[in-house]
């Protein structure tokens, strides 16, 4: 395969959310930021985007959804999507995650599961090949580079063959694809499975990395939880000057999702990370391997026939999944202590994202809004996106009757007729449940 392709130096930069466009377009060095992909609709770009464009700041679309470790094949409409908003923005290449974020359906003959969330893949010789092929299948699809990115996990599959560096290293070697290194996922993964972030940036291909993300989190009963949402910690730092002393990565982004803090604080942690970088102190060893590229050599003979590796990957994907959405036992040789914090994490996310997508149902419900989301989310997976989540949530209060007080329950009925709308995907359970749900909620 070729070698990575070459990608622009990108300088320090920051996510870019709607909560803190004003701060951002206001802050002094920003060379550069990261938005959410599936947030942005390529027609209609927000104007503080628009107006980081023309000022000659460059915007990189950041994926969250394709789930390219999973056993499917990237979705072709994702991949469209994904092309879209990289050509819209003008970007010079586009980010996604090693991860799966989607499991069941026809290779395993059970119901299509949502996570909601990354989870990460096993890091064994199957997964490694089915990545490989959707990775390759993305960049075929894609208009600019891709890069990938190391996900922060609260648990570890059993069996796995490789470690983190040596899965990251093969992958890059076998698709040309750049490296997105998140270095507080590393220290999460040091927290939470005893893995050496220094050893898994001295397996790691460092000329193939296109920039690094750093972000805070918090510690909770010896669990480390990637929050985005909390100040990044020394540790953090001290693993970013670690990685700086081995290769000067193209760019440095600072991640916050929630929990925004005052301007000044975000400027403050920029600085840090700059300083971070200047305290580095690269070795000769260290250089020689940043300006060397590790051997890509044309493979001689097609790839092996996937399928299988597919199979068996769906199978335990599928498995772990249910496990931590829909109550099934735990799989063999998983920490069901991991599973239990892992199952809750998901449903926290679960509940604050529907709080976003859908505002107004914390705003009826008030204080019994999350309570209320959990209990349901433990007995309903998620199968068709946030939105329809959001929806279902909403049928099912209304028709177990909840909530109690007469005005939370007829503006929660109100929110429901509105939204829901004739249900055009009639063949899709959701559509019919929707309907269903009209009929009775119409005849009271």
């Amino acid at each position: 395969m070729k070698r990575p392709e070459r990608v622009e130096r990108l300088g320090t930069g920051i996510g870019w959310r709607p909560e803190i466009a004003d701060a951002v377009e206001a802050m002094p060095g920003i060379d550069w930021v990261e938005a959410v992909a599936e947030n942005l609709c390529p027609g209609h770009l927000p104007e503080s985007l628009l107006r980081l464009r023309e000022r000659g700041v460059t915007v990189v679309p950041h994926g969250v959804s394709l789930g390219l470790g999973g056993a499917d094949r990237p979705a072709e409409d994702r991949l469209t999507a994904l092309a879209e908003r990289a050509e819209a923005l003008g970007s010079p290449l586009v980010t996604e995650h090693i991860a799966f974020v989607r499991a069941g359906g026809p290779l395993t003959a059970s119901p299509l599961l949502e996570a909601g969330h990354l989870l990460p893949v096993p890091r064994t010789r199957d997964a490694l090949d089915v990545l490989c092929e959707n990775v390759r299948i993305a960049q075929a699809a894609l208009p600019v580079p891709l890069a990938v990115e190391n996900i922060a996990a609260l648990l570890a599959w059993p069996g796995e063959e490789l470690t983190e560096g040596q899965f990251l290293y093969e992958l890059a070697d076998r698709t040309g694809v750049r490296l997105l290194i998140d270095v507080a996922n590393l220290y999460t993964n040091h927290v939470n499975r005893g893995e050496d972030p220094a050893k898994a940036l001295a397996e790691l291909p460092v000329e193939a990395i296109a920039y690094v993300h750093v972000a805070g989190g918090f510690e909770r009963d010896g669990v480390w939880h990637d929050s985005h949402a909390h100040p990044v910690p020394p540790q953090v730092l001290g693993i970013l000057t670690d990685l700086a002393s081995r290769v000067t990565p193209p760019g440095v982004l600072l991640e916050r999702d929630d929990n925004f803090p005052e301007a000044g604080e975000l400027e403050r942690e920029l600085d840090a990370i700059r300083g971070a970088l200047k305290a580095a102190v690269p070795s000769e060893s260290a250089t020689a391997k940043a300006t060397t590229a590790a051997p890509m050599t044309e493979a001689d003979q097609a790839p092996p026939d996937s399928a299988p590796a597919r199979q068996r990957l769906a199978l335990a994907q599928a498995a772990l999944l249910s496990a931590l959405v829909a109550g099934t036992p735990a799989p063999e040789g998983f920490d069901r202590v991991r599973l239990g914090v892992q199952s809750r994490a998901l449903g926290a996310k679960r509940a604050d994202v529907v709080a976003k997508v859908a505002p107004e149902l914390p705003e009826i419900l008030g204080t019994a809004y999350r309570p209320a989301f959990l209990a349901y989310a433990h007995g309903h997976p998620m199968s068709d996106g946030y939105r329809h989540d959001a929806l279902d949530f909403a049928a099912h209060l209304l028709l177990g009757g909840q909530p109690g007080e007469a005005e939370s329950r007829r503006r929660l009925r109100e929110w429901w007729l509105d939204r829901s709308g004739p249900a055009p995907r009639s063949q899709r359970p959701t559509a019919r449940l929707a309907r269903a749900t009209r009929r009775v909620l119409l005849r009271r």
